[in-house]
């Protein structure tokens, strides 16, 4: 929330009557009330614990103090436009100075890399303000401004000093058995917290010196399928992957020579090949991907590639660029999501760059199922009002010049199709977006009244169920936007976490965040839960790609994708979270797995940890089809379907005989023709599944 504040009289006394005390250390810290403050050096002493959403250490510190006389929701802010082009941080503490934790605090929630934050202040306990000089030490003003305090949130995180070391935090289970561990890295040490019944096991593992550390963000997957989870690094001029060995003791540096500007990463099966391959947003270049050889070996590529995705993904040029063969950037946030319920896996690109707008349209490339991409948010051909190359389609509506580093996806109203907001990182060109999906391939943007409208600017944006009451909700830069359940949201800014990783450190089954030093754990409020944790066996072995829908008795349909990377610089947990509010026990559980498979589970208990292995239900699967009929068969080209069911909707699939996905889309209803002209010679499955569940399969054979 922006205000308007008016230098006045009164806040110049009061802050050259605080400037008479030191500042230096928390035991000197300057008494402040409400009111406007000059900050004009910082050279006090540091602390260790980072309040902030970014790992970067702390500086020096210039340290204020205040103590309010009744409850109140507290903003510290340097939102304003004396301070423009500056770039401020601070952190907020509670305690007393021999044990200090973190309440609150910011790095770049305001415009460009101001800083903006609010934080619950209770009547008679006294809080400390550390401004930090880690990115400047400019003269500058700040704010600290009371207001009502808010109801109390249907959320409790209490923060909790722990002993990491290093920075990219990632709150993900790294030895297979099920739990969240916490990782935080250095250049040449793995530091792992992995968690126990009872706590947490320190384990540092050294490594060689990184080429490249991941100071953009980080990304877990077991590529090479030992049951230990690889990291990849994100860094400011390449990549790097931290293989882990055959029982997760040490790790193989693997660095390629690739210029690389990094920001979000991922694991992801981009061929569908059953092995995990790597992708990575370039800031300044088309986007990167390494795809694996099934031996566990990565091969970069860069744009389109016959070895690698003909299509290319994330990365096209300029039709029209005022600098002709200039290559897209500002490629900053990849999510990997089943958009359109098909079953294969899409992918989203949140964009962030200066100079001309067309850089900044974001991007959805939907998955073809025959291994291509098509962009249908796709405005780079717009030039001077018009098309004039044509072939561009932003039939999504989500092509929008939002200025933004993420986006948090999620089927925010429970309908079975996954919505999105992005949101912006500052004023500028687009506030931020919430877009419902309308389950046609289009997007509704249903902003305006929606409750995200004054949500805070910043870069990382995430979701998650944060109190189980089976509606997903979002975590945006210091606030949490508190799902109504009709497609409305409520805005909480005390007692939230900053950004970081999202996982349940404590096995509880309610969703937490570590970032920094700081775990911030969330209290149970005896809402039910259901926890997965996916195998794959023809899938990759993290299940990542896989969609898993459950239905329970009052909230009804609640859907899922398991994603390695989301948000922006964080790695979160590889399980799956559900909440279920008061319903005590699940109906059905589906797991579509990226190979076809599908699995499902029947009348499943609540609060418990469930262990999916791809296959494990094939002879319980759902009743199949009959009256369906296929012809020519064998065929050249094409066969044609035939059903006295209504096939529109329906996901039509053909497996080779080892398995291997190699058509795959929705129906539309336009057709019942197969297009085999792409395929071998050779013997194919054909699998057809209903918009009700329904299960046809036969042999065809290609000529």
């Amino acid at each position: 929330m922006k205000k308007t504040f008016l230098l006045t009289i009164t806040f110049m006394l009061v802050s050259i009557n605080h400037y008479s005390q030191s500042g230096s250390s928390c035991d000197d810290a300057i008494e402040i009330t409400a009111g406007m403050y000059t900050v004009d050096g910082i050279n006090g002493a540091s602390y260790e614990a980072n309040c902030t959403e970014y790992d970067a250490a702390n500086g020096e510190l210039q340290w204020y103090s205040y103590t309010p006389s009744q409850d109140f929701l507290v903003t510290i802010s340097t939102d304003y436009a004396v301070n423009s082009g500056l770039d401020t941080r601070f952190h907020v503490y509670g305690g007393d100075c021999e044990n200090l934790q973190c309440v609150g605090g910011d790095d770049d929630s305001g415009d460009g890399y101001l800083s903006q934050s609010s934080f619950n202040a209770y009547s008679g306990n006294t809080y400390f303000i550390a401004w930090d000089d880690r990115w400047g030490t400019e003269e500058f003003e700040f704010t600290l401004e009371e207001n009502d305090p808010q109801p109390p949130a249907p959320f409790d995180f209490t923060p909790i000093n722990v002993n990491s070391v290093g920075s990219e935090r990632g709150l993900v289970d790294m030895n297979g058995d099920g739990l969240d561990d916490l990782v935080s890295i250095q250049s040449s040490n793995i530091n792992l917290l992995i968690q126990t019944e009872t706590g947490f096991d320190e384990v540092n593992i050294s490594t060689d010196q990184a080429d490249y550390t991941p100071s953009w963000s980080m990304a877990a997957g077991d590529f090479d399928r030992n049951g230990y989870n690889d990291l990849l690094y994100g860094g400011g001029s390449g990549v790097t992957f931290m293989r882990a060995n055959d029982n997760g003791t040490a790790y193989t540096e693997i660095s390629g020579n690739e210029y690389v500007f990094s920001q979000r990463s991922n694991f992801v099966d981009i061929n569908n090949d059953g092995h995990l391959d790597a992708f990575v947003c370039h800031d300044v270049q088309p986007t990167v991907y390494y795809i694996n050889d099934g031996s566990g070996n990565l091969q970069f590529f860069q744009g389109p590639n016959e070895d690698g995705v003909p299509s290319g993904i994330g990365g096209v040029e300029y039709a029209l660029s005022p600098y002709p063969g200039e290559q897209e950037g500002g490629n900053y946030a990849s999510t990997w999501v089943d958009f359109d319920n098909d079953r294969d896996i899409d992918l989203f690109i949140a964009k962030c760059r200066g100079g001309n707008i067309q850089w900044k349209y974001n991007e959805l490339w939907r998955n073809n199922g025959d291994g291509t991409f098509s962009n249908i948010a796709d405005v780079t051909g717009y030039y001077n009002g018009f098309y004039p190359d044509g072939g561009h389609d932003n039939s999504s509506n989500l092509g929008d010049p939002v200025q933004t580093w993420s986006s948090a996806w999620g089927d925010f109203d429970n309908d079975g199709n996954m919505d999105v907001y992005v949101g912006a990182s500052a004023t500028g060109d687009g506030g931020h977006k919430l877009m419902q999906n309308n389950g046609d391939g289009t997007f509704t943007d249903r902003t305006s009244g929606s409750g995200v409208e004054g949500a805070p600017y910043g870069i990382e944006n995430n979701s998650g169920d944060f109190n189980n009451d089976g509606y997903i909700d979002i975590i945006s830069n210091g606030s949490i936007l508190l799902n109504d359940g009709d497609f409305t949201f409520t805005q909480y800014d005390g007692g939230v976490p900053g950004p970081g990783g999202i996982g349940d450190a404590n096995n509880d089954g309610f969703l937490d965040v570590f970032n920094g030093s700081n775990l911030y754990q969330n209290s149970s409020n005896g809402n039910n839960w259901l926890k997965i944790m996916t195998i794959g066996t023809t899938s990759n072995i993290n299940g990542i790609g896989a969609r898993i829908e459950i239905t329970s008795s009052s909230i009804g349909t609640q859907i899922r994708d398991v994603q390695s990377g989301t948000g922006f610089r964080y790695m979160s947990s590889l399980n799956t979270y559900f909440g279920l509010g008061e319903d005590t026990s699940i109906s059905t559980l589906t797991v579509y797995w990226p190979s076809g498979t599908v699995d499902v589970l029947n009348n499943i208990s609540v609060n418990q940890t469930l262990e999916i292995t791809e296959g494990q239900t094939l002879s319980a699967q759902v009743t199949e089809l009959n009256q369906i009929i296929v012809f020519p068969n064998p065929a050249n080209d094409y066969v044609e379907i035939k059903s006295d069911y209504n096939l529109e909707g329906a996901i039509i699939s053909l497996f080779d005989l080892n398995g291997r996905r190699v058509i795959n889309y929705k129906n539309t209803g336009a057709s019942n023709l197969v297009d085999l002209s792409s395929l071998s010679v050779g013997e194919y499955i054909l699998r057809v599944i209903s918009s009700e569940g329904g299960i046809y399969s036969t042999k065809i054979l290609k000529r």
